[in-house]
């Protein structure tokens, strides 16, 4: 899938070749450079959301531990149906003694908490900047009510136990400990999540404006696009990290402020500067970590004070 995804890439921007040269010829280092940090910060933010979910719930993780489970696991949605990520995230929190059913709450609400922040901003920028892509996906849009309310711990939770009902667990904590999330909790979480979209929409801008898109005008447009965008690519589970849907979106939603063959350079250079940042937190947080727990004597080290469960 990856392999047909470049592929109708490569033929897209060979088809409008004269405009994506142009666009490449023009475009900065620095920029690309300032869009990878922003991507890597963007990235640290969200993280910083699910540890305090989890915290919430009980299981108090420090930020070294925290981002290896979560960005080692997130590797996994580069593989066909975005499930094996959150899979992986769970049994990795399972490795620091947290219950599965709380990593499954956490990394869920992680996710709606996401989605609904993500569909705030689109709401917020897209009706005003791009009435194509408002107009094609509104009823993407429409969803933010039904997640706020799914936002809910308590629907969570009766969600995780439905689930795990069906698959026949026995449970490793109390039921009650689901719904543990407090109102400070999901307020901590939203706080990161709306902060991680300020560096995530700056690392799209940037390559934006290093193609020659307005700099003003770019912002809104490339927050708005960006986070649609990043929304249809989860909702379309059997794509590997979204690939294909989220160039799609963003090519569209960049129309505005972008030729289209302008719009298919910053798609395809923001896919690799997420999927960078993605292998830069996996490695950084393997190696402040060290060997995982099943590898070393698990009491012992800096990090045996993160576990919790």
């Amino acid at each position: 899938m990856v392999v047909a995804v470049v592929a109708c890439v490569g033929y897209a921007l060979y088809s409008r070749w004269e405009e994506a040269s142009g666009a490449l010829r023009a475009l900065s280092p620095w920029l690309v450079g300032g869009s990878v940090v922003a991507a890597v910060a963007g990235l640290g933010a969200q993280m910083l959301a699910w540890r305090a979910i989890l915290a919430d719930l009980g299981s108090r993780l420090s930020v070294r531990v925290a981002a290896r489970v979560v960005f080692v696991g997130q590797l996994g949605k580069y593989l066909p149906g975005s499930v094996w990520a959150f899979v992986a995230q769970v049994e990795l929190a399972r490795d620091r003694d947290v219950a599965r059913q709380r990593g499954i709450t956490a990394t869920v609400l992680a996710v709606v908490v996401t989605l609904t922040v993500n569909l705030a901003v689109a709401a917020a920028t897209l009706p005003l900047v791009s009435e194509e892509a408002a107009r094609r996906w509104w009823w993407v849009l429409a969803l933010v009510p039904v997640l706020l309310v799914a936002v809910s711990p308590r629907v969570v939770a009766w969600a995780v136990r439905t689930a795990l009902r069906l698959v026949r667990r026995s449970g490793e904590i109390p039921a009650e400990e689901l719904e543990r999330v407090s109102a400070t909790g999901m307020v901590a979480a939203t706080g990161w999540t709306l902060v991680a979209w300020l560096p995530l929409a700056t690392h799209v801008w940037a390559l934006v404006v290093g193609v020659g898109g307005d700099t003003l005008r770019s912002l809104p447009v490339a927050a708005g696009a960006y986070a649609l965008a990043w929304t249809l690519g989860v909702l379309f589970v059997i794509a590997p990290a979204g690939v294909g849907v989220r160039e799609a979106v963003l090519v569209v939603g960049l129309a505005p402020v972008l030729d289209p063959g302008s719009a298919l350079v910053v798609a395809a250079l923001s896919r690799l500067v997420m999927t960078f940042a993605d292998v830069v937190w996996a490695g950084a947080a393997t190696l402040l970590t060290g060997p995982g727990p099943a590898a070393r004597d698990g009491s012992t080290g800096w990090d045996a004070g993160a576990r919790g469960g």
